[in-house]
């Protein structure tokens, strides 16, 4: 009843505001002077004057007509917008084309043919943020080739998850999949398939069914380590990781694995012009739906339409070339040098989360406020695989992350230098922990004379303190006697690291353990 009292009020309060012969509105109106060559005064915001001076030079109107030279000016820069936004919205439709290549590369050209990494991700292939910790195994799916796809998940698969060629999230396999690590069949479905399927599992079948809306998908698996050694979870997927059609179900083809360590390879998308020609790839091999209209007409806004050539002319070509040198800093800033309060993990900390704002569809969790693009870019210009499971709070499940780039005092660090980082002791990990360091140009393993730029806790004999936290070192050489604990950098290159945490405990979400900062040791 107050709540309908106090709407009234203010009912009868506007109707009687409006309906007053001396209205302030109505009266300013009416009693201003005309504006030259008008009848009624004009408000002067409505109006363009002769000429504005902005950042991208004075724009000259003839009333409120761009001349010939403010139009071109004016599409120009529209032209320029429109390259960066493409560069940053787009990402993550590059990223996977880049995988993808980046298999190709290895000689995978089916969905039955895998790429493995036996002896774990050492530094020789540009492949975004990855760990040394865990062995990988990636499959490429082609649905418009293969149309409904199997693939067999072994028993014992640490977390693996499928994302469609815009990296979104399709479903978890494995551990946090819905199989919780007892092994599955996942069948995966194109969005606009019309033909007949088998019962999903919740219906008494066998498969645990998913549609994309896109035809490439990737399938990322991760095995864990046994007694510090990748042999177990290689045998493992080797024995028990295989991808067929659907309409191969009683005669699928011998399941191939490629081993990827130990061989230099691209996965990372192109950072200059190169990146435009992956997209159109992208775009022409996909769906027209795969994505929404909005960012269909943003990559169509530079000559990138399916079914078209993309053929930019010299002027467009060099606006485009400017325009993703600046998107590239953009993302570099934005994944680098973070704006965003909520990156921060801790008070007058370097630490920074890697996943903004608790979404794995950067809705921010209710939605209110959109789509969260600076968290999506900086996400996907350093990382790969999205899944619910990197924002959600999974005690003693799946991983958490942690990155900097800066040290205490909050310079980039630099490969001359000498750090140090003190993990306290109790580390909230129930599994492991590791620490890997990476460089900021590839955004991939930083390569220096040791293969795995890493400590893992687990398979590392580290050095531990008295009071039972360990040292960790960083630069050119080893401390006296510190070498199980020292990463080694390269001067005149910078790097960055990421503290990961496998199985993380209570003490980390509620923060009352924390890593230290890491120091410059002079």
């Amino acid at each position: 009843m107050t709540f309908n009292r106090y709407q009234g009020l203010i009912t009868t309060a506007l109707l009687g505001a409006l309906c007053a012969p001396g209205a302030h509105a109505q009266s300013t109106a009416t009693e201003a002077a005309p504006t030259p060559g008008y009848n009624t005064a004009i408000p002067q915001d409505v109006l363009t004057p002769v000429t504005i001076p902005t950042r991208i030079g004075n724009l000259d109107f003839i009333d409120g007509v761009p001349t010939k030279a403010t139009a071109q000016l004016a599409f120009d820069n529209l032209d320029f917008l429109r390259g960066v936004e493409v560069f940053l919205s787009l990402m993550p439709a590059a990223s996977i084309e880049a995988i993808r290549r980046g298999n190709v590369e290895l000689g995978a050209t089916k969905s039955s043919q895998a790429t493995i990494y036996d002896q774990l991700a050492d530094s020789n292939p540009l492949l975004l943020t990855a760990n040394t910790d865990t062995v990988y195994a990636f499959a490429i799916l082609d649905l418009e080739t293969d149309g409904p796809t199997v693939v067999e998940v072994p028993p014992g698969s640490g977390p693996g998850t499928v994302n469609d060629a815009f990296f979104r999230f399709v479903v978890d396999m494995g551990v946090l999949g819905p199989d919780r690590g007892k092994g599955g069949k996942y069948l995966i479905v194109p969005a606009d398939y019309k033909g007949t399927l088998p019962k999903d599992v919740k219906h008494g079948g066998e498969y645990y069914i998913s549609r994309s809306p896109s035809y490439v998908n990737i399938v990322v698996l991760r095995g864990f380590l046994v007694d510090g050694k990748p042999d177990a979870a290689s045998k493992m997927f080797r024995d028990g990781f295989k991808v067929y059609s659907l309409s191969k179900v009683h005669n699928p083809p011998k399941m191939e694995f490629i081993n990827s360590s130990r061989q230099a390879f691209n996965t990372v998308h192109a950072n200059n012009f190169v990146f435009y020609k992956e997209l159109d790839h992208v775009i022409q091999k996909e769906p027209v739906g795969f994505i929404d209209p909005e960012l269909r007409g943003l990559a169509a806004s530079i000559g990138i339409r399916k079914g078209e050539t993309f053929a930019p002319d010299e002027r467009m070509t060099k606006i485009l070339t400017h325009a993703v040198a600046a998107g590239n800093a953009t993302a570099r800033a934005i994944s680098f040098r973070s704006r965003d309060p909520r990156s921060q993990l801790y008070p007058n900390s370097q630490w920074r989360a890697s996943f903004i704002g608790g979404d794995y569809r950067w809705l921010g969790g209710d939605g209110l406020a959109g789509r969260d693009l600076d968290a999506r870019t900086s996400f996907f210009y350093m990382a790969t695989v999205n899944t619910p499971a990197m924002a959600a709070k999974l005690v003693g499940k799946g991983s958490q992350y942690a990155i900097t780039s800066a040290d205490s005092a909050g310079e980039p660090f630099d490969g001359a230098k000498n750090y140090r980082l003190n993990i306290p002791k109790n580390v909230p990990a129930k599994d492991f922990w590791s620490v890997v360091l990476y460089d900021p140009q590839t955004r991939s393993e930083l390569q220096t004379s040791q293969p795995f730029p890493g400590k893992n806790n687990k398979r590392d004999p580290l050095i531990a303190n008295a009071d039972g936290s360990v040292d960790l070192f960083f630069g050119p050489t080893p401390p006296q006697g510190k070498d199980a604990n020292w990463m080694q950098t390269v001067p005149g290159k910078g790097w960055f690291t990421i503290f990961r945490l496998y199985g993380p405990l209570e003490s980390w979400f509620d923060k009352t353990w924390k890593p230290g900062e890491i120091e410059e040791v002079k």
